[in-house]
């Protein structure tokens, strides 16, 4: 088996690290700690001493009166602690929940800023993930410390006050307390480690149930699961899997069994040998029933603060590692420049070049990019074709910086991007890529990617010139329409050609120096693709725009055009140069313009 990975943090390191963050961002979970603890232990005591204290005056034939109010006093002090107690435990609620929360603010702060080779990292995904888990719930580490930094600090006060107690007695009761209570806890905790040891034996009986909960909802697999009868197999699927688990439960149930048998055997040792003693001193020094009960419940209460210690040491080591995860996911080492780095200046030309680039995948066995050399300037309309996998995405995502490239430079007006601020020179380009990002929110937040300060003459401009007028002038609230139906119950949900001219206006809302659009129109129609380029020599003017499309006829408009294979520049030239070259974009051009033509006469 694979050992487990060394955390980069200790307990103690975690644990400071919270008190650390509660003193700077919610100082009230310290302070209603403390006073928990001391109302526990406060608790405790009374419990203690309200049965022995009122047989003493019994056993002294106290007056009815002095009896009576001996036990309105325990019952008052019980019931003071009590509601304190109901007051403090609820509220200690929302500020460790405030504090989880901006544990999460800082992980989605660090998730949407950091470097984008590390939100394509297989390792920085996963550990992602669990830092995700460790926030997810009242009951994660994040929150679930404070349970446990509580508890182990009432469970070590009352420790040494019981300890006290009993040492003033004999020594011996605490040692037989203390060794019985250590053994038993470690002997269950090493049998109670069989699940743990067998996880991922349960999650491989788990995970096919939690899948098929989850696709039997999924409302994209609703119609598959009616037309093509698929209930009685996902059924099938679901009850095997139960059945699989039920088995393994049985064994882990047969097993979890033996920690409360040596858990009670232990229990009977230390009862018994605290009674013969207590037995022994009551027939020969004469102790007093009263003495005799504080003793006796003493040693339980002693043997349950013990194991509460190294219960509360237990969780806090697991809850340690959970925390420890959180931290290093914050800490991930950035490939790229930020606050760092170089400004950009504000300029009226710019110049992007790629020199003796190469770019290779992590873990890949060849280059995507392999050699390539290329000059954009202001004013140039570049088209990169080319059939899929020829590496004209990966081109387009080294223009913006996502990568950096395995070898070679890519240079802005001379300069090596990696040298700049990354997020100053993102704000030099306007993009709409494959993959887009709609949020549920009104047209004019999704154009202007803001919530406030809006431009709305600005935004009906971008919406117009991207071809999406009618559509967005013909909702009940036009530009503040709502997208999608998640949220909103009254949102609208567009086409998917919408969705791409929707984008478009928000590149052009943006109206940045470097303007790239990655297949913007591969939902439209050829027909609704030609109006949108009727337009895009307006769209670009004085600015760098780089354009992909799979459909050659629309890249004629462009003042050069690449052919990307493999990697490579294979042609270059206007739309009409490469034809009369006659070469693979002519055959291609060809290719897909005998397919129109065939369409055409179909309808005809």
């Amino acid at each position: 088996m694979e050992k487990e990975k060394k955390q980069k943090y200790n307990m103690w390191q975690n644990s400071f690290y919270m008190i650390k963050l509660a003193f700077k961002r919610c100082r009230s979970v310290l302070l209603l700690c403390l006073c928990a603890v001391i109302l526990y232990i406060m608790k405790s005591l009374t419990e203690l001493y309200i049965a022995p204290v009122i047989l003493s005056k019994v056993e002294a034939h106290s007056s009815i009166e002095e009896l009576i109010l001996t036990i309105i006093l325990f019952a008052f002090m019980l019931i003071a602690i009590s509601a304190l107690r109901g007051y403090i435990s609820p509220n200690t609620m929302f500020g460790r929940v405030e504090l989880r929360e901006h544990i999460i603010s800082l992980i989605n702060m660090k998730i949407s800023t950091t470097s984008y080779p590390n939100t394509e990292n297989i390792d920085v995904l996963k550990k992602l993930d669990k830092a995700n888990k460790a926030v997810s719930g009242n009951s994660e580490a994040t929150e679930a410390i404070w349970n446990t930094l509580t508890g182990l600090l009432q469970n070590a006060i009352g420790f040494i006050i019981y300890l006290l107690l009993l040492s003033s007695l004999d020594v011996m009761l605490a040692v037989i307390a203390i060794i019985t209570s250590v053994a038993g806890y470690f002997l269950s905790k090493r049998i109670n480690e069989w699940g743990y040891n067998h996880r991922d034996e349960e999650a491989g009986y788990t995970k096919p149930i939690t899948y098929i909960n989850r696709k039997s909802e999924d409302s994209l697999l609703a119609k598959d699961i009616r037309v093509f009868g698929m209930r009685a197999w996902l059924d099938e699927v679901y009850n095997n899997s139960m059945e699989a688990f039920k088995s393994f439960a049985g064994r882990r149930e047969s097993v979890y069994i033996w920690a409360n048998i040596i858990n009670a055997l232990l229990a009977f040792i230390r009862n018994a040998a605290a009674y013969y003693y207590l037995f022994t001193l009551t027939l020969s020094n004469g102790m007093s029933a009263s003495q005799f009960l504080l003793y006796f419940t003493a040693i339980g209460g002693f043997t349950t603060w013990i194991t509460g210690i190294l219960t509360n040491f237990s969780m806090l080591h697991q809850q340690s590692l959970d925390i420890s995860l959180v931290r290093e996911f914050l800490e991930i080492d950035e490939p790229f420049l930020f606050e760092g780095g170089k400004p950009i200046q504000k300029q009226d030309e710019y110049v992007i070049e790629l020199k003796n680039v190469k770019f290779k995948y992590p873990e890949a066995d060849k280059f995507t990019i392999n050699g390539l050399n290329l000059k954009i300037k202001t004013g140039e309309k570049l088209a990169v074709v080319g059939l899929n996998g020829a590496g004209k995405t990966t081109l387009v995502k080294l223009i913006c910086g996502f990568y950096d490239p395995t070898e070679g430079e890519v240079l802005l007006n001379g300069v090596d991007i990696r040298e700049f601020d990354r997020r100053e020179y993102y704000k030099l380009f306007s993009a709409v890529f494959q993959q887009f990002s709609v949020l549920e929110a009104t047209v004019a937040q999704n154009v202007a990617s803001k919530s406030d300060d809006i431009d709305y003459d600005r935004v009906r401009e971008c919406v117009k010139k991207a071809g999406l007028e009618d559509a967005i002038e013909s909702l009940p609230n036009k530009y503040l329409q709502y997208v999608g139906r998640r949220v909103f119950e009254d949102g609208t949900e567009f086409s998917g050609g919408q969705m791409q001219r929707l984008m478009l206006a928000r590149a052009l809302y943006k109206n940045a120096d470097i303007i790239v659009l990655d297949e913007p129109t591969a939902a439209l129609d050829p027909i609704a693709e030609n109006e949108i380029y009727l337009s895009y020599d307006e769209m670009t003017h004085g600015k760098i725009s780089v354009y992909i499309s799979h459909r050659l006829a629309s890249t004629r408009f462009c003042d050069r055009i690449i052919l990307l294979d493999n990697g490579v520049i294979k042609e270059e030239g206007t739309h009409d140069e490469l034809m009369e070259r006659g070469g693979e974009y002519a055959n291609l051009f060809e290719v897909q313009s005998k397919y129109y033509k065939e369409g055409a006469n179909d309808e005809q």
